[in-house]
């Protein structure tokens, strides 16, 4: 499978995001769910999904969070974060989507898009222990419960584009455009030519037609 990025950041995104939700809501008093609005709509999340390394290691969970609120809603936030004995609760849900995005290569805004923050919340108290692969299962048959379709098929009814019509932009036979969107035919073992054809053709980056 395709990371997001390399392993060797994984380990501290998750703790960045996870002080960032920490400080959030416990420290500044902002409702998980409107930090998750501000967080998807800031290019922090972007840049983190980017594997942008200042974003993944080199600022800190407190930094990212003055970053987002001085973006989204131009305020600056001077509060100072407290001590902490042991990891909270936003804490965790922080540090779990993160891995959830690493491990994925999903972008936030699809993550949050199918599991709220209240969901989080409720899962916490019987995942919080248990190994993280127990939540990424469960994100993961979510996940593709919301989103049926191949992210072929997603694209190309977004971009407004027949099956006919993406094969004649791209030069992949109409055959093949279906059987790639029934599942007939795996998009993650096509060649890099016809990747890279569907791609020019939608607008889109090759990673984004892979299946997760």
């Amino acid at each position: 499978m395709i990371h997001a990025y390399q392993e060797i950041y994984l380990s501290k995104a998750q703790s960045v995001l996870g002080d960032a939700f920490d400080y959030a809501v416990n420290t500044c008093g902002i409702s998980g769910s409107d930090f998750v609005k501000l967080f998807i709509a800031s290019s922090v999340s972007k840049r983190m999904e980017n594997g942008e390394p200042a974003y993944l290691s080199g600022k800190s969970g407190i930094e990212i969070v003055r970053e987002i609120v001085a973006e989204t809603k131009g305020q600056e936030l001077q509060i100072e974060p407290q001590d902490h004995f042991g990891r909270s609760r936003e804490y965790w849900i922080g540090w779990a989507v993160a891995y959830y995005q690493w491990y994925s290569g999903r972008k936030y805004r699809d993550i949050f898009k199918v599991i709220s923050f209240e969901d989080l919340q409720k899962m916490y108290y019987t995942l919080h222990e248990a190994d993280i692969t127990k939540f990424v299962d469960i994100v993961d048959s979510k996940i593709k419960e919301f989103f049926p379709e191949t992210n072929l098929k997603r694209i190309r009814t977004t971009y407004g584009f027949t099956q006919a019509e993406l094969a004649e932009r791209s030069g992949v036979s109409l055959r093949s455009i279906q059987m790639y969107e029934q599942r007939n035919k795996n998009i993650n073992k096509a060649s890099v030519d016809t990747m890279y054809r569907f791609a020019k053709a939608l607008g889109c980056t090759m990673e984004d037609l892979i299946e997760r």
